[in-house]
């Protein structure tokens, strides 16, 4: 991963939390790393512990944002869930996967979509 798709994720996921927070969500991590991967963010909607996966994309030429989120990337995400569970003690009674896409654009703030529930 070169620099500036560093520089570009590091962006969206910031966009994102900033989006979060205005919907009124409380983010409680970022960036959660283990050996098994990442989890961009971890946060609470209401009583629902969300767990975001963010994709921030300048363009559509590789597919939209939300549509980098295959399946293998889905399972992925699932097990680290778990592991973010045990590892922190956190228990909740709902769990939810969401996508939030960030799209870039050449002049103007970024635009971001959030896709509750997304599987």
């Amino acid at each position: 991963m070169t620099r500036r798709t560093q520089a570009v994720g590091a962006y969206g996921e910031r966009c994102a939390v900033r989006h979060l927070i205005g919907a009124g969500l409380r983010p409680v991590a970022r960036n959660w790393r283990c050996p098994d991967g990442e989890i961009d963010i971890v946060a609470w909607d209401g009583d629902v512990l969300a767990f975001c996966e963010v994709k921030t994309r300048r363009g559509d030429g590789y597919g939209t944002p939300a549509e980098a989120v295959v399946s293998a990337k889905v399972r992925r995400l699932r097990g680290l869930a778990v592991r973010w569970l045990a590892e922190t003690g956190t228990t909740a009674d709902e769990l939810r996967f969401d996508v939030l896409s960030v799209h870039l654009s050449g002049a103007g703030a970024a635009r971001v979509e959030h896709l509750k529930g997304a599987f």
